[in-house]
């Protein structure tokens, strides 16, 4: 029986470190350990996909990697980062500089044409227009949308709707993108094509991609698989 070798990650660079992550929820009167000792390295141009089951806490553990919730215990360092020692408005910053985010209900803004849609990270870091511009025409030609950029959200199809959320999350060339369930409305057709984009991403661009996903199938793309359950990371 040949062994299977172990998973040795293309860089060593570690870019995201989870250390002993513990976050407890108040839901009614009973307490919930929605992470429980989470620890987790994700290293420089890795694909990594979560998965498990409803309530597993992979969810909390995406946001609490972007810095939209906060651990009650235990450190997430990002890009060298302690994210618990930000302020709010420093952790902003840092999100729209290094983080692009993709989530199962797109929010894309419903009367911004697709293009700036795309552009809004853009505003935010206050990059110039014309700058913003070419590169969300250059991103929706990466997506197969430039025949669309000037459509609203509901003249698209959920697969177009997400694809150019991916588009908007890569803005401003984010080192790291983080995706929480992005092929949760879609059907198996396009939920192939939007891991196909993070695919290439991840091997073109040398972005660190981090999917929670309950698609196993869908997992097995990604360079890594990690299983959470209950709270804590089991495979």
């Amino acid at each position: 029986i040949q062994q299977k070798k172990a998973y040795r990650p293309k860089n060593d660079e570690v870019v995201i470190a989870v250390r002993d992550v513990a976050k407890k929820y108040k839901v009614g009167k009973n307490t919930v350990d929605a992470l429980r000792g989470v620890d987790l390295n994700v290293h420089r141009g890795e694909f990594v996909a979560i998965t498990g089951s409803s309530g597993s806490g992979k969810s909390t553990l995406l946001h609490m990697l972007g810095g939209l919730d906060k651990v009650d215990s235990g450190g997430i360092t990002v890009l060298g980062q302690d994210l618990a020692k930000l302020s709010d408005r420093r952790l902003s910053q840092f999100r729209n500089k290094t983080i692009g985010f993709v989530f199962q209900f797109f929010y894309l803004q419903p009367f911004l044409s697709l293009q700036t849609n795309i552009e809004v990270p853009a505003m935010f870091a206050r990059t110039r227009r014309s700058e913003r511009g070419s590169r969300s025409r250059q991103l929706a030609e990466e997506v197969g949308l430039q025949e669309r950029l000037l459509h609203l959200p509901r003249e698209l199809s959920g697969g177009q709707m997400q694809r150019a959320a991916i588009a908007r999350a890569m803005q401003n060339a984010p080192q790291i993108l983080l995706a929480d369930e992005p092929t949760g409305n879609l059907d198996s057709k396009n939920a192939g094509a939007v891991f196909d984009i993070f695919r290439r991403v991840c091997d073109e661009q040398g972005t660190t991609v981090v999917v929670v996903t309950h698609d196993v199938s869908l997992a097995h793309r990604a360079d890594r698989v990690v299983t959470m359950s209950d709270g804590a990371i089991v495979a």
